[in-house]
């Protein structure tokens, strides 16, 4: 009997788009696998055998967890690793990557948002693909901090690289601004620095990023450019935060303000301690990102004006930050860990 040797797409069978994850079992990454395979991509999602915070994921709960991928285990910072572990010399038409460093320490940033995020670059065009989506952040547009100038690199990178590439900036998720709801919950002030109205953002939760992220796959208008994006409804600051949150506890706001100047003391003893003390840099550096987010708002910069422009912060997305806080004082924060990045 004769087989026919008529390619898929001529035969009238649409072969699914093969999508290569890295960072598939980060915050983001973990809802970006789920949407892909709801929207019938094949996806293989890359990982370590021990991932999550403190590692405390073992390679059985990341299967559960990445449910309908094929989970493929091994080192995203080891290009040997992720050729022979990950891509296994197969076709592949795309890499998201989801890739971030754990706490923006200078060793990390460059190993992780530079280094093995170029990995992915590298791995992804010897398999073949015509397509690279990074998730990246708004805050690189002001650099200052290393994690930073390592995205930036890898960034200039992707674009001169020739593959079709989207580069999403969201601003702050509703994990990084839900640090305080179990205490405010127990009683306890609100914490803010200054007046609270320092900074300001257009939080998105982490299902609506990972639309937006897999929306790029498809929507040409998407592709080819550098998007900042937040979550629907107006910008909120630190104030914002906690008075809503007393709102929907029904209680009096109690707050406690902290003056940001404390890090224009922490910083440079710690910078000092660094030339004696290599350790310390890290520390240092720490203490630099801290000044960052409590006094650089999450949005739009506009270079001209100097200033930030919650007017020029694309909103997209159904889930507001109202909604997170109920569901939070409700039913908790399982999810919503916060890791190494709990010292900020």
């Amino acid at each position: 009997m004769m087989t026919s040797s008529v390619p898929a797409e001529k035969s009238g069978k649409q072969q699914k788009k093969r999508v290569f994850v890295v960072g598939a079992t980060g915050y983001i990454g973990k809802f970006v696998v789920r949407e892909l395979v709801t929207r019938g991509y094949e996806v293989v999602s890359f990982a370590r055998q021990r991932s999550g915070v403190n590692a405390s994921t073992t390679a059985e709960q990341t299967r559960q967890e990445l449910k309908g991928s094929e989970v493929r285990f091994g080192d995203v910072s080891d290009m040997d690793s992720l050729m022979r572990d990950g891509v296994r010399g197969e076709h592949f038409d795309a890499v998201v990557s989801c890739l971030t460093s754990r706490n923006g320490g200078i060793k990390d940033s460059w190993n992780i948002d530079y280094q093995a995020t170029r990995n992915a670059l590298d791995a992804g065009m010897s398999a073949g693909i015509s397509q690279f989506v990074l998730l990246s952040a708004i805050c690189v547009q002001k650099p200052m901090l290393e994690f930073q100038r390592a995205k930036l690199k890898f960034e200039k990178e992707l674009r001169e690289s020739g593959v079709t590439y989207s580069i999403v900036r969201p601003t702050a998720f509703f994990k990084s601004i839900a640090g305080q709801i179990e205490k405010v919950k127990n009683g306890k002030p609100y914490v803010m620095f200054g007046d609270g109205k320092l900074t300001a953002c257009k939080p998105i939760s982490e299902a609506d990023l990972a639309r937006f992220i897999a929306d790029c796959l498809e929507d040409p208008e998407k592709q080819n450019k550098i998007m900042p994006i937040g979550g629907p409804g107006e910008a909120v600051t630190n104030l914002d935060q906690a008075l809503m949150l007393f709102e929907l506890l029904g209680r009096e706001p109690k707050l406690k303000k902290v003056p940001i100047q404390m890090f224009d003391v922490i910083i440079p003893v710690l910078t000092l301690l660094s030339k004696v003390f290599p350790s310390f840099a890290e520390k240092a550096e720490f203490a630099r990102i801290g000044k960052y987010y409590c006094s650089e708002s999450m949005l739009v910069w506009d270079p001209v004006k100097q200033q930030y422009d919650a007017d020029a912060t694309p909103s997209y997305g159904t889930d507001t930050l109202r909604d997170f806080y109920k569901r939070a004082l409700k039913e908790g924060l399982a999810g919503q860990e916060l890791g190494a990045h709990s010292m900020f």
